[in-house]
């Protein structure tokens, strides 16, 4: 069964970065074959979905657009989240997510986005 691990998360200040990682492993995945995302929630908030990564093609949330890059290492079978400019706001535990979807059908906003690990905190201090 495969098992994912989110790492990287910390407490940082207002302006800072961090970057984030999501390993697979213990068993046969590839990357390449799914849609990767980031999604975070709050204490008391819902789910918001951050950024995705297909074959490529990027999408982000309006509030990350700019700050965060998502990226992955298919041959590492790793999924990043490079976090910059960091806020309040982005407090959050962060989770990485991954499935299957047609083309063209990988966004941040989509709910159904399964997330895999068990989270990483990222806390902003102003």
């Amino acid at each position: 069964q495969v098992h994912f691990v989110e790492s990287g998360g910390g407490s940082v200040q207002a302006g800072g970065s961090l970057r984030l990682s999501c390993v697979a492993s213990g068993g046969i995945i590839h990357f390449s074959n799914y849609c990767m995302g980031w999604f975070r929630q709050a204490p008391g908030k819902e789910r918001e979905g951050v950024a995705t990564i297909d074959d490529g093609i990027t999408t982000y949330a309006d509030s990350v657009k700019g700050r965060f890059t998502i990226s992955q290492d298919n041959a590492k079978n790793t999924l990043y989240l490079q976090m910059n400019s960091l806020k309040p706001e982005d407090t959050a535990m962060y989770f990485c997510a991954a499935d299957s979807r047609p083309p063209g059908l990988c966004h941040y906003n989509d709910p159904t986005l399964r997330p895999r690990g068990q989270g990483t905190q990222v806390t902003v201090s102003s």
